[in-house]
């Protein structure tokens, strides 16, 4: 046995044993290098990044600039509101997150899984994406009760715009709303759920009042509880900005367009400064601020009429015997027309077969200039636009700021329309015929304005010819854009003209005659179709609302070298003296003495009713 096995000569191959404790010390060296590697060579990145689990930083919403009216009356403030987020990081189960916030707060469920799958590119993953951006106070109250039960809710503070008049200065305000993916393509510091200007002096003034952000710094536990917190850098709030806007005088203005549809525009002639800008029917502006729904959105734009529209200076309108002060300077600045020159008004005109009225069946007899413009008589400016061509008188319309934009500091301005012959042979594809001029020369036709437009020019009348830039605030410094190519005793006569109409016996603005006040006016009535003779023997209350003419005034009123021009534009109001007279009136009277002259409570009630009428007549077109 001894010979079979011998223990002495079983011994292990001295090689395999180097080559296992070599395996050994290798690994345990690969071991030494990692730790070291990872413990002391990139120890300080690591650190950074195992703290960045515990410390996390948020922007702080910066408040928006507060707006005020010219005597310093508050108009748009911040409030306190509260949005809820998910942080996905945070979140084991985000579908029954979003299931559970749809039933805390009433939303859709698709709506809100829609939202979160369409932002969650855009937010890190230990960022709170918005899905709720406005809770209210009950919901508020049940999120936070619950909230340590679901992990990833967080709920964020920020400040809400608000609008202390709601729907009264909506068109001048405009509104802000959340930030869209064009919006914060053009501006890299907006994040998801910010709040942005969208339209009127929100949108314009953007940069201006939009503030800058802070950014806090925050340690959270395990289950992402916040446990400290510091600031990093203060938000800084917008610029507060002060408008030109009397909030009395918008108020006094929107009174009176209540239930009716049109614009009033109140200019100070000295500095171009708007201390009324109204626009009825209205809109309200936190609507949009607080979060507005698809049925709210829909109701707006579809409204038949047309609530967001700035008629002021979005909507045009054929300005009717208004325009007769532009034809009568074209006249004058072309030297062909001697205003002491009388032309005989047999209450018509013919022009091959045709036959051109004036309003005034029986005619007016003899009228010089002056007094076809305070009686206005449109058989002189047919025989003037005769003259002038509509080449005269749309190159003067033009030089005087019409057919153009005024540039005032709100969006999506309309410039009107100032034909010529081009214009008509390119839009019908006929050329420019005989009558057309004198269509052009009673302010109808093809010629389109806007009530903006048209107090701009009636201020230039009342300041000596200056053209100039409407401002809306309050330390912007008067910017004349042009003059109009008039000698000083021309623009006189124009001006003049306009104080006659109001002091003579025969002028068509003798309800606007104020106490103590120069005041000049222009009435215009602006026919929206051609009537018919059965339409025409109709009473004014018994012609269908669509048919009705458009109801303009246009005045200048000066008292103690304050000057002011104003334009009211009624649409369907028939006629501009009884139409719009009373809301100039009204002005006038709140600039010069003070005096609020609420609209009377029977002319709310037949407003409610023309209105009425006009929805009637829209729905019924739209359904058609």
């Amino acid at each position: 046995m001894s010979d079979l096995y011998n223990e002495s000569e079983q011994q292990a191959p001295r090689s395999g044993l180097l080559l296992l404790q070599a395996l050994i010390l290798g690994l345990f060296c690969l071991f030494a290098v990692r730790l070291w590697y990872l413990q002391i060579h990139r120890s300080e990145e690591y650190q950074i990044k195992a703290l960045e689990n515990q410390l996390r930083q948020e922007s702080i919403p910066s408040p928006r600039g507060l707006i005020r009216d010219r005597n310093g009356d508050l108009l748009a403030v911040n409030e306190p509101a509260y949005a809820l987020g998910i942080i996905r990081e945070d979140c084991p189960d985000v579908d029954r997150l979003v299931h559970q916030i749809a039933l805390w707060t009433g939303k859709d469920y698709f709506d809100l899984k829609t939202l979160y799958n369409k932002n969650r590119k855009r937010v890190k993953p230990f960022e709170p994406l918005i899905v709720v951006p406005d809770l209210t106070f009950a919901q508020l109250a049940l999120v936070e009760t619950n909230k340590l039960r679901w992990p990833g809710l967080e709920i964020q503070f920020r400040p809400r715009r608000l609008y202390r008049y709601g729907t009264l200065l909506a068109h001048v305000l405009g509104y802000v709303a959340e930030a869209d993916e064009e919006d914060m393509a053009k501006r890299p510091e907006l994040a998801l759920g910010d709040y942005v200007g969208k339209q009127g002096i929100e949108l314009m003034l953007e940069d201006r009042m939009r503030g800058i952000k802070g950014l806090t710094q925050y340690q959270v536990d395990v289950n992402g509880r916040r446990l400290k917190e510091r600031i990093l850098k203060h938000p800084q709030a917008g610029h507060e900005i002060s408008l030109s806007i009397d909030l009395g005088l918008q108020k006094l203005c929107m009174d009176w367009l209540s239930e009716e549809a049109g614009g009033v525009a109140v200019m100070d002639a000295d500095t171009g400064q708007l201390w009324a800008l109204a626009t009825a029917p209205s809109y309200d502006s936190n609507d949009f601020s607080s979060g507005l729904s698809s049925k709210q959105w829909a109701k707006l734009r579809d409204d038949p009429l047309h609530p967001m529209q700035n008629r002021v200076i979005q909507s045009v309108y054929p300005p009717g015997s208004i325009f007769k002060h532009v034809v009568a300077g074209a006249g004058l600045h072309y030297g062909m027309v001697d205003p002491k020159e009388t032309v005989f008004c047999p209450g018509f005109i013919k022009l091959g077969r045709r036959i051109f009225r004036c309003w005034r069946r029986g005619g007016h007899g003899n009228v010089d200039m002056n007094r076809a413009l305070v009686e206005s008589c449109d058989v002189y400016f047919y025989k003037l636009g005769k003259k002038l061509t509509v080449d005269r008188m749309g190159d003067f319309a033009r030089a005087v700021g019409f057919g153009e934009k005024t540039g005032i500091r709100l969006p999506h301005e309309k410039a009107g329309n100032i034909p010529d012959r081009e214009w008509k042979l390119k839009r019908f594809g006929e050329a420019w015929q005989g009558g057309d001029n004198l269509n052009m020369a009673i302010g109808q036709g093809f010629t389109l304005v806007t009530p903006l437009q048209v107090v701009r020019f009636f201020a230039g009348i009342a300041n000596g010819g200056k053209l100039l830039k409407p401002l809306l605030l309050k330390d912007e410094k008067a910017v004349v854009q042009s003059d109009i190519p008039l000698r000083p005793d021309q623009m006189e006569l124009l001006r003049q003209a306009l104080v006659d109409t109001v002091e003579d016996p025969h002028g068509t603005c003798r309800r606007i005659r104020t106490k103590g006040v120069i005041v000049g006016g222009k009435t215009g009535t602006a026919q929206v179709v051609r009537l018919t003779d059965e339409l025409k023997e109709l009473k004014d209350d018994q012609i269908p609302y669509k048919f009705r003419d458009h109801a303009w005034m246009a005045a200048i009123a000066e008292k103690d070298g304050r000057r002011f021009a104003i334009a009211c534009l009624v649409e369907h109001g028939l006629h501009g003296g009884s139409g719009a007279g009373p809301i100039v009136k009204a002005v006038i009277d709140y600039l010069f003495l003070d005096k609020v002259t609420p609209k009377p409570e029977e002319r709310k009630a037949e407003a409610r009713a023309v209105r009425a009428l006009s929805l009637k007549h829209k729905e019924k077109r739209h359904a058609d």
